[in-house]
């Protein structure tokens, strides 16, 4: 019987395995992950786990009963530590080894580490017990200092103001939050959505240092003041889990790299999902990797494919998508808004807190869009996104068209 090893037990794995027999899989399935807890989805760590609504259980995605049902054979508890192609095995570090006919390396991102150090108080989050080692710390009040504005920080100082943590300061070297998706005249909206619920804004300086200081700690900013707090979170990014294939002979540059089929370049029964793959984007033209979840879920659908449809090959060729969830702003990013590009402002339902951003390149067709609580519009943007190259005027008539009659157009094109 063939078999299938899916490292990495987060949602880009086990999403493979579930994909896996959706497909018909008839083979052995082993997912093999890290962590000794049952698997369990990622986004609620920085909002609904963080705020106490949600718990370790209503997160969960593969219950034992579930793999068991479905035929997947769960090794939680159990790092891989090295892959031999030639013996076609997965080393583990318990010192066991699991051959495999296809290898899927889901083995996902770490948060970046602190370059301050690690003095009590000072957290990163990425995991399970990363959220409730936050969340236990929240609740012992402020201040908090949030060093980085990308989606994580500024998600933990949301879901910090909504638990009541007094003086929530954030802090970035950059001039906005959300600079790598967002582009400034939007992010800046969002940096006044924070400042409205009472968040301290620190924005283009960088931190110099975190000390520990009577009991508490002090953060250091380049321009020479300081910030006290008694909880610093460090949300400076992620790099991919991918140095344990160090050796192995499947090359990784940040990320394992794959071919345009999510299959690495120096083998083709090993694949890679989610945020450790670095793959040729057809669409795109150019080597990405993405740390997003529905990323990680709808690249794990097509590598399940390719496995059991060796001869009809799809390519992972996506448009980019993320949401979040700050405040009372349900905040959705689809294609590409970075940069510079020309956009336009439509408003929605409720203008000041409900409006659709839609961008365009320089020939005027439509890349991508900023979507805040108005999900007929998301549906509009993205179904536009998936037709190709299509002219912004014409995204901007649908979108307008699903205005409420007493609203207008708020903004104009540049």
């Amino acid at each position: 019987m063939a078999r299938t090893v899916i490292v990495g037990a987060s949602v880009g794995g086990v999403r493979t395995a579930q994909a896996l027999r959706a497909e018909g899989y008839r083979g052995e399935i082993v997912l093999v992950g890290e962590e000794e807890v049952a698997p369990y989805d990622k986004p609620p760590l920085s909002k609904a786990l963080l705020a106490g609504t949600a718990t370790a259980k209503s997160i969960g995605m593969l219950p034992e009963r579930a793999a068991i049902d479905a035929g997947i054979r769960c090794q939680r508890g159990r790092a891989a530590t090295a892959v031999s192609l030639r013996e076609r095995r997965v080393q583990l570090a318990d010192g066991t080894a699991i051959e495999f006919d296809d290898l899927v390396v889901a083995t996902g991102a770490r948060a970046r580490t602190s370059p301050w150090g690690n003095p009590p108080g000072v957290h990163v989050l990425r995991t399970l017990a990363d959220a409730e080692e936050l969340g236990a710390a929240l609740r012992q009040g402020g201040p908090l200092v949030v060093i980085g504005a990308g989606f994580i920080g500024a998600e933990v100082a949301s879901t910090a103001v909504g638990l009541g943590v007094r003086e929530v300061t954030m802090v970035d070297p950059v001039e906005v939050p959300l600079s790598r998706v967002l582009s400034p005249g939007v992010a800046s909206q969002v940096a006044a959505l924070h400042e409205r619920h009472g968040v301290t804004t620190r924005f283009g300086v960088g931190v110099t240092d975190v000390v520990p200081r009577s009991g508490g700690l002090e953060v250091r900013l380049a321009d020479g003041s300081t910030l006290q707090a008694a909880t610093v979170v460090v949300g400076i990014g992620a790099v991919p889990n991918d140095d344990w294939l160090d050796g192995s002979g499947i090359t990784t540059d940040d990320g394992v790299v794959c071919d345009q089929f999510s299959r690495s370049v120096d083998d083709p029964h090993v694949w890679a999902v989610g945020d450790v793959a670095r793959w040729w984007h057809v669409r795109q033209q150019r080597s990405v990797r993405v740390e997003h979840w529905t990323n990680a879920v709808q690249q794990a659908e097509c590598v399940a494919h390719n496995i059991v449809h060796p001869a009809d090959l799809r390519s992972h060729a996506p448009v980019e998508y993320v949401w979040s969830d700050q405040y009372d702003w349900k905040l959705h990013v689809v294609g590409c808004t970075d940069g510079d590009q020309q956009h336009v402002l439509v408003g929605g339902g409720a203008p000041e807190r409900s409006f659709a951003v839609l961008y365009a390149a320089a020939d005027g067709s439509f890349t991508g869009a900023v979507i805040v609580n108005w999900p007929k519009a998301l549906v509009t943007c993205r179904r536009s996104l998936a037709l190709g190259r299509v002219p912004l005027a014409q995204v901007r008539a649908d979108v307008e068209a699903l205005q409420p009659k007493s609203h207008g157009v708020r903004g104009a094109a540049r």
